[in-house]
């Protein structure tokens, strides 16, 4: 192990968030120089504190496997480039994880338990971007192609991690995008506070010198259609992720001034770089109401909070959660907690127990205010408390629910994939859909969850379309999509 005293005498400690008055003026990430940077000067009592359990939970925490105790010791012993080769063992994109996953290997941390667990999720960002910075991170093209084809839709996290893996086993990849650029949801989706374009983009400098192949602004299913795929390539992978949104059908839902959340987001994405937008969606001046209260909820809050809001009110329609793991999720499970993110400590009210009954619009017909009532949750079922409506003003109101599995019409529909009982592509054991040859990973067929899940399935679909194409495979791969752990 690391520190044999580590967790004894050294607290936890994270990485410090710039002053809010400074951060949300700009759009640089919140950390000073990055979350990786910020944590160096007290990152080897952090990694110190790992204990190196005999069975270390944080491994099931993870989906990805992270050989977490390993790369903790590493760090303590000042050996970096050991510790970044033991994290791309398990972890093709630790740079993004390390910023945006929701970290259930701490909760998982047996440290845990009776303290506070290890900074996991600190440490891993500060690995991979010091090894960017050093130059350790370095393309790793394959010896030998083998001559077979691949052509993946989507270019999210699973896609990505399923075209790095299958480039490596030398294979011709090609990725395709309907955006007009790289990177989907880490791209489009993912504020530039949170995770900054230039840490996507080396990444995806290094595949294209790997030989990865992109192909952004065709729409498969429309430009290129699932039959024509299917005869140019040897064997396809559909990683186009769960983007069908979660809509409220409710009286007053076709004025203007409501829009789901990546209808707003994309647009500010894009004008934070620079680009100008038509027509966007701006919070700038306005009373913004956010329904929603996960990631996606706290993304609109802080990008809202950067247009120069007047007022900014996210609801839930769930309990506030408390402060420490509820009875009911024992560990290792992720508990339903309190928690704060960069957003939240910058802006806004939530507001919990309350269900959006009407939008009320003025003259104009644009909406002016939302109708609400709080409700409590009664064996399995939300029961409106009697004479709680009320209203809240608000100019602007976005949609941050989450997503009800893959877009149908199309490419999913040309290629006659069979759909399981949630709507999703539906998959067996080796990653392989209804159809031969057309493999599923990510959202696209586990519905919406956690980058995490997204690359450790692309890394897994990539192993069983090698061994489709070659008979076997020496690519790693993780847990079978039908095998979930306690925390997924």
């Amino acid at each position: 192990m690391a520190d044999p005293k580590g967790f004894l005498k050294d607290g936890r400690q994270v990485a410090d968030r710039r002053p809010v008055e400074e951060r949300t003026k700009d759009w640089n990430e919140v950390y000073p120089g990055g979350p990786g940077r910020a944590l160096l000067p007290i990152i080897s009592t952090q990694a110190g504190r790992c204990m190196d359990c005999g069975i270390p939970f944080c491994h099931q925490g993870c989906p990805l496997g992270n050989l977490i105790p390993e790369w903790n010791d590493l760090v303590w012993r000042d050996d970096w480039d050991a510790a970044i080769e033991r994290l791309h063992a398990t972890n093709n994109f630790p740079e993004f994880t390390g910023r945006l996953c929701p970290a259930p290997c701490e909760t998982a941390c047996v440290l845990g338990i009776n303290q506070d667990p290890v900074t996991i999720k600190n440490v891993e960002v500060a690995i991979a971007d010091r090894a960017w910075e050093s130059g350790a991170v370095r393309p790793q093209p394959p010896e030998w192609l083998t001559g077979r084809t691949v052509a993946v839709v989507g270019s999210g996290p699973a896609g990505l991690a399923a075209a790095q893996q299958l480039t490596r086993a030398g294979h011709t990849v090609a990725v395709y995008e309907r955006a007009d650029k790289i990177g989907g949801l880490l791209r489009y989706g993912i504020p530039e506070f949170k995770m900054e374009k230039k840490v996507l983009d080396r990444r995806l400098d290094q595949m294209r010198r790997e030989g990865t192949v992109f192909r952004a602004g065709v729409a498969v299913g429309e430009n290129l259609t699932g039959q024509q795929l299917r005869e140019r390539y040897d064997a396809v992978v559909l990683a186009m992720g769960a983007t069908e949104p979660r809509d409220l059908d409710l009286p007053g839902r076709d004025l203007a001034g409501i829009h789901q959340a990546m209808e707003f987001l994309p647009q500010s994405n894009r004008t934070a770089l620079g680009e100008e937008v038509e027509g966007q969606i701006h919070a700038g001046g306005k009373h913004v109401v956010i329904i929603g209260g996960g990631d996606t909820g706290a993304d609109c809050l802080g990008t809202s909070t950067r247009h120069g809001a007047a007022s900014i009110t996210q609801l839930e329609i769930m309990d506030q959660p408390g402060e420490s793991r509820p009875a009911n999720q024992p560990w290792p499970t992720y508990p339903m907690t309190f928690r704060v993110s960069s957003a939240h400590e910058e802006a806004g009210d939530r507001v919990y127990s309350v269900s959006t009954q009407e939008f009320l619009g003025d003259d104009a017909g644009h909406v002016r205010a939302l109708r609400l009532v709080e409700v409590h949750f009664v064996d399995g079922e939300f029961e409106e408390v009697e004479g709680s409506e009320r209203e809240i003003p608000a100019d602007l109101v976005l949609f941050a629910m989450g997503f009800t599995g893959p877009e149908k019409p199309g490419l999913v529909e040309q290629l006659g994939v069979e759909l399981d009982g949630r709507g999703n592509v539906a998959r067996d054991n080796g990653y392989l859909s209804s159809v031969e040859g057309v493999f599923v990973a990510g959202d696209v067929g586990r519905g919406q969850s956690l980058i995490v899940w997204a690359i450790a399935e692309g890394r897994a679909a990539a192993a069983a379309v090698d061994a489709y194409l070659a008979g076997s495979t020496n690519l790693p791969a993780p847990i079978p999509p039908t095998e979930r752990p306690l925390t997924a």
